[in-house]
């Protein structure tokens, strides 16, 4: 049974992990699937699907280039996660901005919009005309999320890419140009109140607990005062109840590698 309940930034969160974790089967068209073997998933992987489960729903899937024949209208974006981390990236035009909260972006903008093909078309342009790629690894994400210029800044390094990309040549004909409006999340992710982060959760375990003051989320990531990072993708699977009054967290973590103003993240190659 799935339960949803919104979060508020600094309440206390808790909880615990009951049982096994089990395969999340596969979700289309809004609905769920269960996986018909009810399989168990180890807890450090990010996707909680059997490979059974992930095999089929990469079948039919915009991402994996197994559905071209999609007919919705989608948009190119330019998404920047810290200085010098900007990829681009495609989303599906009915799903707004929800695409780029999911992956954490702080800034961003719309480069373009178009059908399916073209809007791919353009992304593989845009990477290899400017030398960003189509995925920033979460770590480095987090690692400089605490450490952001200003909105201005971050704007301006939007902006000023979003004019070299639209200039370039070779756009398809079926895809069209937008003008640059520059987005911002820092509000939502609640980026103005994030301590540095020192730890993140390597796997949750049978019984193993979590339990804090939630002052930040972006992307997958949950960001709470004590300097502890739970990456969401780790909880999928799992049943989660109300831990013991009084329980603090005891579940596996590792360090986080610091990534001050003074050094900045190099950017991820493709992958």
């Amino acid at each position: 049974m799935e339960r949803s309940s919104l979060l508020a930034y600094g309440q206390p969160l808790a909880f615990a992990a009951r049982g096994e974790r089990h395969c999340l089967g596969v979700r289309r068209a809004g609905r769920r699937t269960p996986c018909p073997t009810a399989r168990t998933v180890p807890g450090r992987t990010g996707n909680a699907q059997c490979p059974e489960c992930a095999r089929l729903d990469r079948s039919f899937s915009v991402a994996a280039d197994t559905n071209a024949a999609d007919p919705r209208t989608y948009r190119v974006y330019l998404a920047w996660f810290g200085p010098g981390l900007l990829k681009v990236g495609i989303t599906a035009e009915e799903r707004g901005s929800a695409r780029l909260l999911e992956q954490g972006a702080v800034t961003w903008a719309w480069l373009g919009r178009g059908p399916l093909m073209a809007a791919r078309r353009t992304e593989e342009l845009l990477r290899a005309a400017l030398g960003v790629p189509d995925r920033i690894a979460y770590a480095r994400k987090r690692a400089v999320r605490a450490h952001l210029p200003p909105e201005s800044e971050r704007a301006a390094e939007v902006a000023g890419l979003h004019a070299r990309a639209v200039a370039l040549d070779g756009w398809p004909e079926s895809l069209e140009r937008l003008e640059c409006e520059v987005a911002d999340h820092g509000g939502p992710f609640g980026l103005g109140a994030l301590p540095a982060p020192d730890r993140v959760i390597t796997e949750m375990v049978p019984g193993g607990t979590v339990s804090g003051r939630l002052v930040g989320a972006a992307g997958p990531d949950l960001h709470f005062a004590e300097g502890l990072v739970v990456d969401t993708r780790l909880l999928a699977g799992w049943e989660l109840v109300a831990p013991a009054e009084g329980a603090g967290s005891d579940v596996p973590t590792s360090g986080i590698p610091s990534s001050g103003p003074e050094t900045p993240a190099a950017q991820d190659g493709l992958f």
